[in-house]
């Protein structure tokens, strides 16, 4: 028995198929094929089989990978304790995150990357859905996103944590009327045109935002900073999103644009947050991040 064959039965249990497990473990289908193959054969008994949803376990199966996961959750605890005798640390920490906060922890990355060089790390922007998709298929570890109800139900199978409160703000042009309001009605804001970031939690917040208050002028979505501040030198044109987002652009700071409270009753609660794979013991690349973002955040 070897740990490329628990890597195997692991990845083929959780992407619920051989090409996939293969692909994400950088190695051929006839390998994945192979390495189940011969430990099933050194077990005598049978892992998984096909069915419509793919290839999943049997209750054998599933008995052998909760053991196989525990294994190698231990040969990492076993990794990390001995990079711990180290003088550096080190490591690989993929991150992936939605476009819109990433200004607000831009230069923590950075302070990050000049505090642990021997960390090496891969930074990327997406979609919510596509970087919980890119967790579960292992290509991305961490995940920075919006944390809300909604999502949470979904995603059961995840793990979550919090970085920081946020809540729902609307952004004007200084030139414009409303710019002079602190707070501001949703029915005084079906007059005017929204943009704002296509980002999941957006899309679904104006979705709740129309089913209780009326159909909304949504000219256009986009994750392209730029394109969003030109329009809202247009006339009657806002953005709506998380004040985090938009708290460290220099077009706030200059008082170019201003942010106006959305009165709202009882607003749910929304979260900066982090996702990871539930079943994935934190590596030490990881817990170093987290520990360094969550306490930078909660500076701001």
């Amino acid at each position: 028995m070897h740990l490329e064959q628990l890597e195997c039965i692991i990845e083929v249990a959780k992407t619920g198929s051989l090409t996939n497990a293969a692909r994400n473990l950088h190695i051929t289908l006839s390998a994945v094929s192979q390495s189940i193959s011969n430990l099933e054969a050194e077990l005598g008994l049978s892992l998984f089989k096909r069915s419509r949803q793919g290839t999943v376990p049997t209750a054998e199966g599933e008995a052998i990978i909760k053991k196989a996961y525990e294994i190698i959750s231990k040969v990492q605890e076993l990794r990390d304790e001995a990079n711990d005798f180290s003088n550096t640390q080190s490591g690989e920490l993929r991150l992936a995150t939605i476009p819109g906060p990433l200004s607000l922890y831009l230069d923590i990355l950075i302070q990050f990357k000049r505090a642990y060089p021997q960390i090496e790390m891969e930074i990327s922007e997406k979609g919510t859905q596509e970087i919980i998709d890119d967790i579960r298929y292992n290509k991305v570890d961490l995940g920075l996103i919006i944390l809300f109800e909604h999502l949470l139900e979904k995603n059961l199978h995840l793990s979550f944590g919090r970085l920081l409160k946020g809540k729902i703000v609307v952004c004007v042009s200084r030139k414009s009327p409303l710019a002079l309001q602190r707070t501001i009605s949703p029915y005084d804001l079906l007059d005017q045109s929204f943009v704002f970031f296509n980002d999941d939690y957006m899309k679904w917040y104006m979705d709740q935002f129309q089913e209780t208050y009326g159909k909304a002028n949504i000219l256009f979505t986009t994750n392209n900073q730029d394109a969003i501040f030109r329009a809202l030198h247009e006339e009657n044109i806002v953005t709506i999103g998380l004040d985090f987002s938009f708290s460290k652009f220099p077009q706030i700071e200059s008082e170019e644009l201003v942010m106006i409270e959305l009165d709202i009753p009882r607003p749910e609660p929304v979260y900066l947050g982090w996702v990871r794979a539930e079943e994935k013991r934190f590596s030490k690349a990881e817990s170093i991040f987290i520990q360094k973002l969550s306490y930078e955040l909660q500076k701001k």
